[in-house]
């Protein structure tokens, strides 16, 4: 029986609380220092845009950011004006109904 104050854990269960102990310590730096979480959440930026092209569906568009965007199923035609949603640093984006 274990009397209060005196509890000894095996050789095998301190191996493990090590090899625990250091893969918790693992994930947390991985996940701070390699690959922090707010990398992955992007601001949604809203823009009013100048259709350049339309190419069977798929419009072309420039923005303030410099990156052409690209706008899957898109049925306006070239000089059409559209509020337009995109990711910031993302090639995508979507046209916003109004």
């Amino acid at each position: 029986m274990v009397e209060l104050g005196k509890l000894e854990i095996t050789s095998s269960q301190k191996t493990g609380l090590v090899f625990t102990g250091a893969f918790v310590i693992a994930g947390l730096v991985l996940s701070i220092m390699v690959f922090p979480f707010w990398h992955l959440i992007r601001e949604d930026l809203f823009e009013d845009v100048v259709i350049l092209s339309n190419d069977d569906g798929t419009c072309y568009v420039e923005t303030v950011d410099n990156i052409p965007k690209t706008i899957d199923d898109c049925n306006l035609q070239a000089g059409d004006t559209a509020t337009i949603k995109f990711g910031d640093g993302l090639a995508w984006a979507t046209i916003v109904s109004p």
